[in-house]
């Protein structure tokens, strides 16, 4: 089998934990080269296209489109046309990979990371009648009925299941990025008309991998779930790791086994409650978020040290820069994250990252500044490399096209994964200010609220000033409250002297 490769799904990232193969761009059969694109992944925070590592014949898919796949698990294989089909069962068998089953034709699943894909506006028609209303089967209200005029967002599942049905999407609202159409949408707009929706049980069902058959006495677990894990005869492999210091914890297990494995003693008695609330199912990168978040503010011991900053002199260049200099719009934002570059390397024991598995704090000579970029199902942080050594128009148009990119899901990773600083700005918002939690393994983060007109004393005098509060969560374990408050200070003197982030 030494003539086998396989093609697997990459490490893009330290929190990457799974992917979700959105189309494959090479076809079983196809020679490629090395860095050629052969496929599309999606992960928690972007959509990529992934290169291949090598050269070769694409013998078999083994990945579907819409399955989601963990780290390093085989996507397709690689051999010549003198290996033989048995050969490439062995080696599957021996990487304990089963073949997905084909997804039934009556349940489409859905996962929670789909692409964008256009519905074309010739879409066939299926039959023009709301099927028949049996046990466990779909009834379409007549009023969506019938094929889209248009081009409409959907993702394969749901352009799949609308062409079954005869759904028209341009009548199904979207609820996904980007107003994306998902299976979920349908369904609810099935039911608002008054129609039947199947259930999803038999293709889940037919959509679970095989168990795997690889050795877990290495993985590291925690002891309760390797003792559910066996109780249970569950491959440590078959878990997604949420536990501390990348263990399976003991609900990474329980969720492997299914809503089964809850003990019937430990069930609450359930209410039906479905009128008065609507589910939710979390995206991949909302999943993300709050298992890394909840880990930082679990983890980290945050303290806060506030200060308002007086904008008048930095308002005053920034109209002087916008109003002269042809092509250039510089926002307070472009201007804070270059104050905040200066101030980290200025004192530079706040730009830093701490390795807690090495217990070591990594100083870094260049400011590489994180932003939070809103997102409809999250949030990003994209990255200003070297900040500080940047000028204030490549500021601005460094932050304009990774804002930009960021919303389109088209981030390469290594534009959002690192950073020695994080910046929150919710003033835009009208916010006057907020605590942020500190975006690991950075040791610290500014929370910039509102700039506003208050009165204030000016030189001894009652004055209308504009003011602008920020708020510094700083990690205890690295950052002190004097080294929190002396980068306050300097950041403060460049904020209300920003001629001095021009020298």
């Amino acid at each position: 089998m030494s003539d086998i490769r396989a093609i697997e799904v990459p490490k893009w990232g330290l929190s990457m934990e799974e992917g979700t193969l959105t189309d494959w761009l090479i076809e079983e059969g196809d020679s490629f080269a090395a860095q050629q694109e052969v496929c599309e992944i999606e992960t928690s925070k972007i959509s990529n296209v992934m290169q291949a590592p090598f050269a070769g014949v694409l013998r078999r898919k083994v990945a579907q489109p819409g399955q989601t796949i963990p780290v390093g698990g085989v996507l397709g294989i690689v051999a010549d046309a003198s290996v033989s089909d048995a050969e490439i069962d062995a080696y599957l068998a021996q990487r304990g990979v089963a073949e997905p089953a084909p997804v039934s034709e009556s349940v489409p699943a859905e996962t929670t990371a789909q692409p964008l894909v256009k519905l074309a506006a010739s879409a066939p028609a299926a039959a023009s009648q709301p099927s028949v209303k049996t046990p466990g089967a779909w009834q379409v209200p007549q009023a969506l009925l019938g094929a889209s005029d248009e081009a409409l967002f959907a993702t394969p599942h749901a352009l799949k299941l609308a062409a079954q049905l005869n759904i028209n999407l341009s009548r199904v609202p979207g609820s996904g990025r980007e107003g994306r159409i998902s299976v979920a949408d349908i369904e609810a707009a099935v039911r608002a008309e008054g129609g039947q929706v199947a259930s999803r049980a038999a293709a889940q069902k037919a959509n679970q991998a095989a168990p795997s058959r690889l050795d877990d006495s290495q993985v590291l677990a925690t002891p309760v779930a390797r003792r559910l894990a066996q109780q249970w005869g569950i491959n440590l492999h078959d878990c997604r790791v949420t536990g501390t210091r990348g263990r399976v914890c003991k609900a990474d297990v329980l969720q492997a086994r299914g809503a089964d494995a809850v003990p019937q003693a430990q069930a609450a008695p359930t209410v039906d409650s479905r009128e008065a609330f609507e589910p939710l199912p979390m995206n991949g990168m909302r999943k993300a978020i709050a298992a890394r978040l909840q880990a930082s503010k679990r983890d980290a011991p945050h303290f806060r040290l506030h200060a308002d900053f007086d904008l008048e002199r930095l308002l005053a260049l920034r109209a002087e820069i916008n109003a002269s200099v042809p092509g250039v719009k510089i926002s307070v934002n472009d201007l804070l994250i270059k104050a905040c570059a200066q101030a980290l390397v200025k004192v530079p024991d706040v730009n830093v990252q701490y390795d807690d598995e090495r217990q070591e704090v990594r100083r870094y000579r260049d400011a590489d500044i994180s932003i939070a970029v809103a997102l409809p199902g999250g949030l990003i942080t994209p990255i200003i490399r070297q900040a500080n050594r940047k000028s204030l128009a490549e500021v601005s148009g460094e932050m304009l096209s990774l804002a930009t990119r960021a919303k389109a899901g088209t981030l390469k990773p290594e534009e959002f994964q690192g950073g020695t600083f994080s910046i929150s700005n919710l003033g835009m918002l009208g916010v006057r200010q907020f605590d942020a939690i500190i975006n690991p393994p950075q040791g610290a983060i500014l929370a910039i609220g509102a700039g506003e007109k208050r009165v204030v004393a000016h030189e001894g005098q009652p004055a209308v000033r504009t003011q602008m509060s920020v708020s510094l969560s700083c990690d205890h374990r690295v950052i002190d409250g004097a080294l929190g408050a002396t980068f306050l200070k300097e950041l403060k003197r460049l904020v209300e002297n920003p001629t001095l982030m021009l020298v």
